[in-house]
């Protein structure tokens, strides 16, 4: 077994090990005494493809409905009918000519993308629970999230009367369910009715109120799917009724409500499946569903427990209360703790391994607010959604991968007709942005949307997933066939660079930035940066173990072997940082909130302190430059991406630091991590999944790593987190495991 195996199977057992010998202390539960007001206060429930979010209203709840594959737009088969061959070459021929203006002109011309109808994933709208009758004087309200059962709480006494609600999504029986109890008999009085975003015909009886529609949402062009929408009511007792628009029931002792939404995006037959779902829930009682929900949903939580110190009394405040103080200042360990939990939580939610779609940039939680701005609720392959994945495997939660992997088949597809038609080449290419249409060509403007590693580096998980879990088969099946693909991709794409003799892509970008040139100039587009070095060196060095491993493709092996030594190296530049591109020039915009060219430090790991550690300097004055400039675009994926950065810089106040800046500007009431308003736009905080995920990775990393070899225990622990400062000796030994 070689060495990058034995290591990384090493990492999956220690850390679970290391991590499990921690009791949790109060790091499994959001609460609140009051009920939510806005979206950014409501507590998420998900199975992988429903999503919700529970405001815990008093006289009237509100639930905000989510399905993953509800998506506006539609296939778009005038996407790759730009560029071609010949006038990639003509474009390569003008920087290697050294007129880099020409070839950005070229590069615009030929490679800016176009899309007829693009789309966008879209919230359903609400589910109304109006409780009637209710008495104005309510005690004891309470409203929580149990992390490691995955159920939503609401309690409270009014009248004279307990009530309690219960909100799950239940993975096993593919429904959500929402029970109402009271501890009087008969108290139970309620009428259910929606809110909806989308259009369509709503119909009830007595016991179901059905919304039945298509997406006729037009913002980035025609089409859309075919929904619907059903909530069956199985009360106990009481009186039943409806209108045309709700359906109500009074009296009774206690009300299950199920509701399934589909949509035809995964075929013809959503309608019987949502009557599928409904008979099958209703059949096993709520009991039974919760049942199944909790033992389903704790069997991958409690893989993993921790405890990162006390917080005293602060542990016993509610939830939004302890954000605020830690907004003002306060340190807590153990809210540090309660959120890398929630991360997990999180995960789980949002992709699962029968979901028909991988997590977007909003998981699987819409607040309907990005799909209104210009960069669309999508699938963005520069970081965000590379982000939401990091912590699959390092939080010990490899199943929900799969998702991502059904989805990277999905590029696969259709990235193969990109890579043909317009540069040429077998194999697979996905560009910056895309959809669940098949859209795999570069984005509308050079700038942002050239980088044509950006399935590559999605892919890059594939063969992570294999380092933590071992699966042979695994591998052979599923991630070595388009991980090769992948690679053949680049082996046809990239050409030698005349004047040095290296492999290089091309033109690329890295993204969001461009370059000035010594004349003053601006421009996007070049051969070779440095990201895509570091995303096909990864791919390369994937295939390359995966054929030893599998014992298939020698000859392809040789070719990688020979061309991997022929990528141009990491090198420093004259201002003494990592160089984001191959020619030795500053950024556009030093502050930009992107830090493209560090991927080869984290997360790929190809620098090191034992093997590089002049590039280890040169990324922290890179960094440091970046974040010291006064137009620093400090976001909350920035955030994430910078915990990462500084895990493996091995600066732990300086990691320990970004957790607490997420927190401070980032992080909302219910542990959202938002991209704050004003960025691109945007009129008001926007959820975004991608910081809480990488930021949950960047705490692993923190703890435990695994590189060169061997398996370093707590690398950059802060003094914060005091229950793990172990005597230097004991830290010092585990270096050299």
């Amino acid at each position: 077994m070689n060495t990058i195996i034995k290591h990384s199977l090493a990492l999956a057992g220690a850390w679970a090990v290391a991590l499990s010998a921690y009791a949790s202390d109060g790091a499994e539960e959001l609460w609140y005494n009051a009920p939510a007001k806005e979206w950014m206060e409501a507590l998420p429930i998900g199975n992988g493809r429903i999503g919700a979010m529970v405001y815990g209203g008093i006289n009237k709840d509100r639930i905000a409905l989510n399905e993953i594959t509800m998506w506006s737009g539609q296939r778009d088969t005038l996407q790759n009918d730009n560029c071609g061959p010949e006038r990639l070459a003509e474009i390569r021929s003008a920087f290697f000519s050294g007129d880099i203006a020409k070839g950005n002109e070229l590069t615009r011309q030929y490679l800016s993308g176009r899309s007829a109808s693009f789309g966008t994933h879209l919230p359903v709208g609400d589910l109304l629970i109006d409780f009637k009758e209710q008495s104005p004087s309510v005690t004891s309200y309470r409203r929580s999230l149990d992390l490691a059962e995955g159920v939503v709480s609401t309690t409270y006494t009014a009248g004279g009367v307990n009530y309690t609600r219960e909100y799950i999504c239940d993975y096993p029986d593919n429904v959500m369910a929402i029970r109402l109890t009271a501890d009087k008999p008969g108290a139970v009085n309620v009428t259910v009715s929606t809110e909806l975003l989308r259009e369509a015909a709503v119909s009830c009886t007595d016991s179901e109120l059905t919304f039945d529609g298509k997406v006729a949402y037009h913002m980035f062009g025609p089409g859309g799917v075919r929904f619907i929408g059903k909530v069956r009511m199985d009360a106990e007792g009481g009186q039943s009724s409806h209108s045309d628009t709700s359906v109500s029931v009074s009296n009774a002792d206690a009300v299950t409500l199920l509701v399934d939404i589909q949509t035809d995006y995964t075929g013809d037959d959503y309608r019987s499946r949502i009557d599928g779902n409904l008979a099958n829930a209703s059949s096993l009682g709520y009991s039974r569903l919760r049942k199944n929900h909790v033992e389903d949903h704790s069997a991958l939580f409690n893989r993993m427990s921790i405890d990162l110190g006390s917080s005293g009394s602060l542990a016993q405040l509610p939830t939004d209360t302890r954000l605020h103080l830690i907004k003002n200042g306060v340190v807590d360990p153990a809210f540090d703790a309660l959120f890398f939990q929630y991360g997990r939580y999180m995960q789980i939610a949002s992709s699962r391994p029968k979901s028909p779609l991988c997590s977007n940039l909003q998981g699987i939680w819409n607040d309907n607010l990005a799909c209104q701005m210009s960069w669309t609720c999508d699938y963005h392959l520069d970081i965000n959604i590379n982000q939401n994945y990091w912590s699959a495997n390092k939080a010990n939660l490899h199943e929900c991968n799969e998702a991502l992997f059904t989805y990277l088949r999905h590029l696969e597809k259709y990235g193969a007709e990109t890579a043909s038609k317009l540069y040429g080449c077998k194999g697979w290419c996905a560009h910056t942005v895309a959809n669940v249409w098949g859209y795999t060509a570069p984005g509308g403007d050079v700038s942002w949307g050239l980088n044509v590693t950006g399935g590559a580096w999605l892919a890059t998980e594939l063969w992570s997933h294999y380092l933590y879990t071992q699966d042979v088969d695994y591998l052979r099946n599923t991630g070595y066939p388009m991980l090769k693909s992948c690679a053949e991709f680049f082996m046809d794409y990239m050409v030698e660079d005349p004047a040095t003799g290296y492999l290089v892509t091309g033109p690329s970008i890295s993204p969001e930035n461009g370059f000035r040139l010594d004349d003053g100039s601006c421009h996007s587009a070049s051969m070779m940066p440095t990201l895509d070095r570091a995303v096909v060196h990864q791919i390369y060095s994937a295939c390359i173990e995966s054929s030893k491993i599998l014992g298939v493709d020698k000859s392809m092996r040789r070719r990688l072997e020979k061309d991997i030594k022929r990528l141009p190296p990491l090198t420093v530049g004259k201002d003494g940082q990592v160089k984001e591109w191959m020619l030795d020039v500053t950024r556009q915009d030093p502050s930009h909130r992107h830090s493209s060219h560090l991927m080869s430090l984290y997360p790929f790991g190809q620098m090191s302190y034992e093997t590089t550690p002049e590039l280890m300097e040169a990324a922290k004055l890179s960094l440091q430059a970046q974040t010291a400039d006064p137009n620093w675009e400090n976001t909350e994926w920035s955030c994430g991406n910078m915990i990462g950065f500084y895990s493996f810089l091995k600066d732990a106040d300086k990691a320990h630091f970004y957790i607490q800046d997420l927190f401070h500007n980032f992080t909302r009431e219910n542990l959202m991590t938002v991209s704050p308003e004003g960025v691109a736009l945007a009129p008001a905080d926007i959820f975004s999944f991608d910081a809480t995920e990488a930021s949950v990775a960047g705490m692993c990393d923190m703890l435990l790593q695994s590189q060169n070899g061997f398996i370093e225990f707590l690398p950059a622990l802060p003094d914060a987190w005091s229950c793990l400062l172990y005597t230097s000796d004991a830290a010092d030994e585990a270096r050299s495991v």
